[in-house]
């Protein structure tokens, strides 16, 4: 087979969180515009997600496959993705698509693709891949900075990690300690968590954001790193069924109103709700601000915040709840700041579209992904307490330092600057990941005699 003339097939498996199969999809793009034909799987009702955001010119060379969970009485078909999916059924969830791999062996079978790109969180189908003879790479969604920092945490314990830009608080860290504990204690074979070395594993970064991280990172775990550029969905399709949104904003002056957001992952407490809807309200900003609550709760938006808090903010807040067309609003020219919990995928839009972002991490990756955009110029973090509690006067003040305060200028022009150089900088680093992965399905064909 020559591999130089004919259309390869890819197999993309993301986590089973819309912030992972949001990276996937626009991967799935890239590829496909490099003649690659791609075969996109997850759940059911993931895929009727996906399913819109896939524009016509896309049809014919992105297949959605549909891989069926095993049912649990607690978990519904409805209920197989992460969004709005309750807390305590997480586990549930991972269980029950590591109890599917043998609906993925016989896909894979049917499908025959030339190679499969699987989501780190995912490590066992490396497993599934290579008893099948398909080679493979992994993607990780967020940061080098993240994944170097969790991965130092988990095999060196007792070493200073080397990067002291990224130091974490106290509560911070012992946030870190007990996420890789707990991932230490899933109850599967040990091997099937172990990263393959001499592998791919490609991420949605730059070597001009994190060249070091990405260096260190590849040393620990003896894998090639391929920066593949931001991954950022285009805005005109993300703005369906916005036009409330957008002509709000049509109304405000150019750069004067923030927009809050913490992903379709994160829904916030009641005191986390109560310090931002106060911060906005003594910042005098306008803002648009997204809120979500689990599955399953059904909250009135008006007694979910402050007492009055609608009335006394009137046209100068708008509050969304469940969705908003985060890549179309973050191009508005009235938007002058992100209030984000730093997740890689609202940071990516971030600078792709030249917004410096307003910090307050929540879990996971958002608390080095923060140290990190602090440490390269883009963005301002509001501080917690040493009890990791937020305050609105806190709040209130990096929102107006970040839009009009002195450090606005040298912010937008730094995260403006960056945001130009990753665009042109992407299509390079996905071209050379491109011929990366054309010579790992030549080696393995050469190897099992197909080629």
């Amino acid at each position: 087979m020559d591999t130089e003339n004919t259309k390869l097939k890819a197999f993309l498996f993301p986590w089973l969180a819309y912030g992972h199969i949001s990276p996937f999809l626009e991967l799935a793009k890239k590829l496909s515009d490099r003649g690659f034909v791609i075969d996109l799987c997850s759940t059911p009702i993931n895929l009727s997600f996906i399913q819109k955001r896939i524009p016509e010119s896309y049809s014919s060379s992105i297949q959605l496959v549909e891989l069926h969970l095993p049912e649990f009485p607690q978990l519904p078909p409805h209920n197989h993705t992460t969004n709005g999916l309750p807390l305590h059924l997480n586990s549930t969830l991972q269980k029950a698509l590591k109890l599917a791999k043998p609906n993925l062996i016989t896909i894979l079978k049917s499908r025959k693709p030339d190679f499969v790109i699987y989501d780190v969180i995912q490590l066992w189908t490396y497993g599934v891949a290579s008893s099948l003879n398909i080679p493979s790479a992994q993607f990780f969604t967020s940061s080098a900075a993240m994944c170097s920092y969790f991965v130092h945490l988990y095999k060196n314990c007792d070493a200073e990690y080397p990067f002291p830009a990224l130091h974490l608080r106290d509560y911070e860290l012992e946030r870190a300690r007990k996420l890789v504990q707990r991932n230490e204690k899933k109850d599967e074979p040990e091997e099937e968590n172990i990263m393959p070395k001499d592998g791919i594993m490609l991420i949605s970064t730059s070597r001009e954001m994190e060249g070091k991280y990405m260096d260190y990172l590849s040393e620990i775990i003896e894998s090639k790193i391929l920066p593949i550029g931001t991954l950022v969905q285009d805005p005109v399709a993300s703005g369906e069924g916005s036009m409330k949104i957008m002509q709000w904003l049509d109304n405000k002056n150019e750069l004067s109103t923030v927009f809050v957001s913490f992903g379709s992952e994160y829904f916030l407490t009641k005191e986390e709700r109560e310090e931002i809807a106060y911060g906005l309200e003594l910042s005098q900003l306008n803002f648009i601000w997204v809120i979500r609550f689990p599955n399953g709760e059904n909250q009135n938006l008006e007694e979910a915040l402050p007492q009055g808090f609608l009335e006394r903010v009137g046209d100068r807040g708008m509050v969304v709840e469940g969705w908003a067309p985060q890549a179309k609003i973050l191009t508005h020219s009235s938007i002058g700041g992100f209030v984000s919990h730093c997740g890689w995928n609202s940071i990516s839009e971030s600078i792709e579209f030249g917004v410096p972002i307003i910090a307050i991490p929540m879990q996971l990756d958002q608390p080095m992904n923060t140290k990190l955009l602090i440490e390269i110029g883009v963005a301002l973090e509001d501080v917690r307490n040493d009890n990791g509690a937020l305050h609105r006067e806190e709040i209130a003040r990096v929102m107006k330092d970040v839009t009009s305060g002195e450090s606005s200028k040298q912010l937008r022009s730094k995260v403006r600057n960056l945001g130009k150089n990753l665009k042109s900088k992407s299509v390079e680093d996905m071209d050379a990941a491109v011929e990366e992965l054309k010579q790992l399905v030549k080696k393995s064909k050469i190897k099992n005699g197909s080629f």
